[in-house]
């Protein structure tokens, strides 16, 4: 046997060089993790930077005069509650509450209850007084508005209970808002875990054979 028929022997299958270790992927529940950190950070930031908003709530009541049925004060307070955020009533209010109508417009709400003949006006603005006088405002243009026309309605609307200023915010709090974000955090990074492309696992790569010639020339030198 020739030397180089033993080098032919002796050499094995040809590979190429060692790869370096890969690095390891994320665990998938990091996804998770990471979108509920950024959403809790976002959400406590968003509750520190954002003004702390006020409301104030002021009620009248429908008082049916005389010779009307008690039933129809119910009726009133329900028609009363979706006139006070019209024109005619806020363009009285906004002479005693100092703001625009638009302001008006946008920060008071009304409310009524299908069993008692009352309506709760509640305003919110980032200053407690101002909110307070805006509900006092918008109560006493509607109580004036109901005075002018209770001799075709037979019923009168007086003020039950005047609005306060409020000594705590009705917004939420970082603390709220925090735990709000780190929630819908959490969901998004759920969702992308969801729809993230599945990785396929690699194929090793086949072993390598000597070749016919290879094996042929060898036999043939022995």
């Amino acid at each position: 046997m020739t030397d180089r028929t033993s080098e032919r022997m002796t050499e094995g299958p040809s590979r190429g060089p060692i790869s370096p270790t890969r690095s390891r992927s994320l665990p998938p529940w990091s996804l998770l993790a990471a979108g509920a950190l950024l959403g809790g950070l976002a959400g406590g930031a968003y509750g520190v930077v954002k003004a702390p908003v006020y409301t104030a709530t002021s009620y009248v009541v429908v008082v049916p005069g005389e010779g009307s049925d008690p039933q129809s004060a119910l009726g009133f307070a329900q028609a009363y509650g979706r006139v006070a955020t019209q024109v005619a009533v806020l363009g009285d209010a906004q002479v005693w509450a100092g703001v625009p109508i638009a302001t008006l417009r946008k920060n008071v709400r009304t409310a009524t209850s299908p069993d008692a003949p009352m309506v709760a006006v509640s305003a919110t603005s980032s200053r407690p007084d101002l909110a307070a006088d805006m509900a006092n405002a918008v109560s006493r243009a509607l109580t004036r508005h109901a005075g002018d026309s209770k001799r075709s309605t037979r019923v009168e609307l007086e003020q039950f209970a005047r609005a306060t200023r409020p000594t705590e915010a009705s917004s939420a709090s970082p603390t709220v808002t925090g735990l709000v974000g780190t929630a819908a955090g959490g969901l998004l990074g759920g969702l992308a875990l969801l729809v993230r492309p599945r990785r396929t696992p690699e194929t090793p790569p086949a072993a390598s054979v000597p070749g016919p010639a290879l094996a042929a020339d060898t036999h043939g030198q022995l």
